[in-house]
């Protein structure tokens, strides 16, 4: 089954079925040491980007915010090493709606909302996201860049997905700094049904 390592901050990894390698907004912790077959960045901020942290398997893809969401009104799919992508929305007043995206992935039968930097989006009030029947979602709560853990605790709510983990909780500027991987009052602080913590280092089965 596929697995994920929270590694902080931002920054997961997953390990496929057929041992397929992802990591989602690569900067921060530990974990990179599996070579990369697909490398997913939500927007261009330095603490998203460190696409040279790990090293990459041949024929190794690096799919960045511009590649689905290439004008404002287009969010593509695209399908890679087997897995499908659609771009989603991903805003606030530090992260412009043009630049910035989120991912539903789609890989051993898992459906996994990557929201990116963001706050509430109209893609959740909507009911869009909701309707997809996500079965794993992150949602960032620093209350600095993004959105604090009232409004991610609602935006859980509204996405309605059947497990939700809170990440990116404290604002980075130093990576190797561990309070800034992970903060466990914080964590404690957003509520969703099916809530998941996981502090940084920490790895879970994802299951259907």
């Amino acid at each position: 089954m596929a697995t994920m390592l929270y590694q902080g901050h931002g920054s997961y990894r997953f390990v496929l079925d057929d041992a397929t390698v992802i990591y989602v907004d690569p900067f921060a912790g530990e974990g990179y040491n599996l070579p990369a077959d697909l490398i997913l960045s939500t927007h261009e901020h330095f603490d998203h980007t460190a696409f040279d942290k790990m090293p990459h398997a041949p024929n190794c893809s690096i799919i960045r915010a511009a590649d689905l969401h290439p004008s404002p009104s287009v969010y593509d799919t695209r399908e890679d090493h087997g897995v499908v992508i659609t771009a989603v929305q991903a805003y606030n007043d530090n992260h412009s709606v043009d630049e910035c995206v989120g991912y539903l992935l789609y890989f051993d039968g898992i459906t996994f909302y990557a929201s990116g930097d963001t706050s509430c989006t109209d893609d959740m009030e909507s009911g869009r996201l909701k309707m997809l029947d996500i079965d794993y979602a992150v949602f960032p709560c620093d209350g600095f860049y993004n959105m604090d853990r009232v409004e991610a605790s609602r935006c859980a709510e509204l996405v309605g997905a059947k497990h939700s983990i809170p990440i990116h909780m404290v604002p980075m500027d130093n990576p190797s700094n561990p309070s800034q991987l992970f903060d466990a009052r914080r964590a404690e602080e957003f509520h969703a049904e099916g809530r998941i913590i996981l502090a940084a280092g920490e790895s879970i089965v994802l299951v259907k």
